[in-house]
């Protein structure tokens, strides 16, 4: 690993080093390094790589940070359907091909993405002095809590991607804590998560009163909505449901039921916690998140590589619920096809219309959390509240809930379980769900691959492999 992991991050450490004033660093593609960068400009850097191109390694058009993966972790899910593929990207993920070999690029990218990011959060506590480096201003507490966090969420994704279900004892991933560790040994996922959940702990305590001049920083709520995912993730429903109140609140609104089919392109939105403000100077064109999901967008999906609900949570969708009018049925010679063009869009609203992109990126929203909120409730028994907590996300949704009072136990968790697959479709989170809750899928008939097929949330499949080349060049893996 050491030759792999060291040359990704000296090339993170590059990508940190563009010079960036502190309001422009997401507004302004910065053309030059420079060679003693200071902390903030690598703390913008770190965040400027959450969108860039290529952060995997490659020159694919599926290579595009964060959002990259997010549509990753929705096809394996199956919540998204690949339901046509002209051009060919992420066949290989919704036809499981890519996870079970090792050799596939599908593997590499996301592993050498997020231990770019984790090298990126090392070199800024570095800087810092260290976890235990005397903090003496505000700035530099604000700067520690983000790189902690942020090096506390890769470990997260990559724990969700990269093992089958959570076992304290059972192997884990490599463990890389400093820019100067020389070996880089696969631990116990305990260890990871242990990490996790300390990096996270300090992080909520320095970001106390942090006021950031962007959502694109991560802040406090940010921070606590990652402990509850990872309190989850760790089957303590007890902490998750303290860390999800916690972001409940926090005084974020609900998204309205204006917003639920408003486009999901601003992030000014009241309720999202964390996105990036994209504009068109930062040059994201076909190769993003709106060229492989928005019909609008000039790229992949409005050109026939279609991204569908999945047939058995469209079908399950109630006639009372607004969230049902978010999926426009599409019809072409090829088939009709059941897309999300009135959740996530272009504001224009043109078809193709989009080709410098200019929609915002969400990472992160409030809605997750009432959600998450009540799943934690219902695995702690406290059932009334399970269900008073979804009624609040619900009531601006669904005209008629009475059918919620008569759910208990099983069901009641199959029925927040199957609210979170519906509200978060397209974010990313839903395999979050699938692993904590050990779902068995069935994928809907109108997947491209396996349609009707049954797996359960530790197929082979669904879980991404150790890249090949991680696994040739360390010794320690």
């Amino acid at each position: 690993m050491k030759k792999i992991i060291i040359s990704t991050l000296v090339l993170g450490s590059l990508f940190s080093m563009y010079s960036c004033n502190e309001e422009e660093f997401l507004h302004t593609e910065p053309t030059e390094t420079v060679s003693t960068p200071t902390i903030e400009q690598k703390v913008n850097g770190m965040y400027t790589n959450m969108i860039r191109t290529r952060t995997g390694g490659t020159t694919g058009h599926d290579d595009f940070g964060q959002k990259g993966f997010d549509i990753y972790m929705d096809l394996l899910s199956s919540d998204v359907g690949l339901s046509r593929s002209i051009y060919g990207w992420y066949r290989s993920i919704a036809n499981f091909t890519g996870p079970v070999n090792y050799a596939n690029n599908n593997n590499y990218i996301p592993w050498r993405y997020y231990y770019r990011m984790i090298y990126s959060a090392n070199d800024i506590i570095n800087d810092l002095g260290g976890e235990e480096g005397v903090l003496d201003t505000a700035e530099k507490k604000e700067f520690m809590g983000q790189a902690r966090a942020m090096r506390a969420y890769s470990y997260f994704v990559l724990m969700q991607l990269y093992t089958k279900e959570f076992s304290a004892s059972a192997k884990g991933i490599p463990l890389v804590t400093s820019i100067k560790q020389e070996t880089f040994p696969t631990v116990s996922q305990d260890k990871v998560y242990a990490l996790i959940e300390s990096d996270l702990l300090a992080s909520e305590n320095l970001l106390e009163g942090f006021n950031r001049s962007q959502k694109a920083k991560i802040n406090q709520d940010v921070a606590r909505g990652f402990l509850a995912y990872a309190y989850a993730a760790m089957q303590q429903p007890e902490k998750a449901a303290t860390y999800a109140a916690k972001v409940v609140n926090s005084g974020y609104p609900l998204t309205t039921k204006a917003a639920l089919t408003g486009g999901f392109n601003a992030v000014s939105t009241p309720s999202w916690m964390w996105g990036i403000d994209i504009t068109t100077d930062m040059g994201l064109d076909l190769v993003s998140w709106w060229g492989q999901m928005d019909m609008y967008t000039y790229s992949y999906a409005y050109v026939g590589d279609y991204k569908t609900i999945d047939e058995n949570i469209r079908l399950k969708i109630r006639e009372d619920d607004v969230r049902k009018n978010q999926f426009v049925k599409y019809t072409v010679s090829a088939g009709s096809y059941w897309i999300g063009m009135n959740k996530f869009y272009n504001e224009k609203k043109e078809l193709g219309g989009q080709r410098n992109i200019e929609s915002d990126y969400i990472y992160m929203r409030v809605d997750e959390f009432y959600l998450l909120l009540a799943e934690s409730y219902a695995k702690s028994g406290k059932e009334a509240l399970a269900k008073e907590t979804l009624k609040t996300l619900l009531k601006d949704r669904i005209t008629n809930l009475s059918y919620l009072d008569a759910l208990s136990g099983s069901a009641l968790l199959e029925e927040i379980d199957f609210q979170t697959r519906l509200e978060l479709y397209g974010e990313g989170k839903s395999y979050f769900a699938m692993k904590r809750n050990k779902r068995t899928i069935t994928r809907g008939t109108n997947h491209l691959y396996f349609a009707g097929k049954v797996y359960k949330s530790t197929d082979e499949g669904l879980t991404l492999s150790v890249p090949q080349q991680e696994v040739i060049n360390n010794p320690n893996l």
